[in-house]
């Protein structure tokens, strides 16, 4: 069985904002490029489009309801992928030694020559982060895009993940959680970075910050009122429009 680091120099890691994500996939769409171009064994599509298409994603988006007390409910979106823990059970349930943790960044990779397709590692991550490809036999995750993020040959401001990358909503963020000077630590302080499933005590690098309750609008506000307003002087929006009208 594989072992973990007792200490990683870094905790490279994700802070995704739950309350700016809009749900583009623009994020699963840039990953599943890079990571099928790039890093490893390319991300398989079977039949992807007839009846029954089977893919291989490293990053899906989740969108689910939700209300709080005295609020109006309102949509959440839930970008999901490997959360790179810091006990990471898929680490060390790897019969081969395939799925490790690096000491110098913390990320959780799998060496994919080591894998043997055993899906125990799919089983152990509590979080369903991992896909086993059914083309080419190996266990996927995310990888932090390790070969991004180190490649000189790019511009610098370029070395990030590719969904930090391409979202457009700036709704996520990448850096060094063993920093406390990171933008991800401050961004993540200020925020409330949260854990996802903290009671099961993997201790999740990627943190998320929560959406913030959206008030309920007051049923009595009248947009449009003010605009069409009419008064003796100057007959209000619609006595504006008919003067620039008039001028055409």
């Amino acid at each position: 069985m594989t072992q973990l680091p007792t200490f990683t120099k870094k905790k490279l890691g994700l802070v995704i904002d739950l309350d700016t994500c809009v749900g583009c996939h623009a994020c699963v769409i840039s990953c599943k490029e890079w990571n099928t171009t790039s890093y490893g064994a390319p991300l398989s599509d079977v039949d992807a489009y007839g009846e029954n298409p089977v893919g291989t994603f490293l990053n899906r988006v989740h969108t689910f309801e939700a209300k709080q007390e005295g609020c109006s409910a309102q949509t959440v979106h839930f970008p999901k992928s490997c959360l790179h823990c810091e006990d990471a059970p898929c680490v060390t349930v790897c019969p081969t030694g395939a799925s490790y943790k690096r000491e110098e960044d913390g990320i959780v990779l799998v060496n994919e020559d080591h894998c043997i397709g055993c899906g125990l590692c799919a089983w152990a991550c509590p979080y369903g982060a991992r896909e086993l490809d059914k083309v080419e036999g190996v266990m996927k995750k995310c990888t932090l895009c390790v070969d991004r993020i180190y490649n000189e040959n790019i511009p610098e401001e370029d070395r990030v993940p590719s969904c930090v990358k391409t979202c457009p909503a700036g709704a996520r963020h990448f850096g060094d959680f063993a920093d406390p000077t990171s933008n991800v630590s401050i961004l993540s302080a200020a925020r409330g970075g949260m854990d996802l499933m903290p009671e099961i005590g993997t201790k999740p690098v990627n943190k998320y910050l929560p959406p913030r309750p959206k008030a309920d609008v007051a049923p009595e506000l009248d947009v449009l009122g003010p605009l069409l307003a009419q008064d003796e002087t100057t007959g209000g929006f619609i006595g504006w429009l008919d003067r620039t009208l008039e001028k055409l």
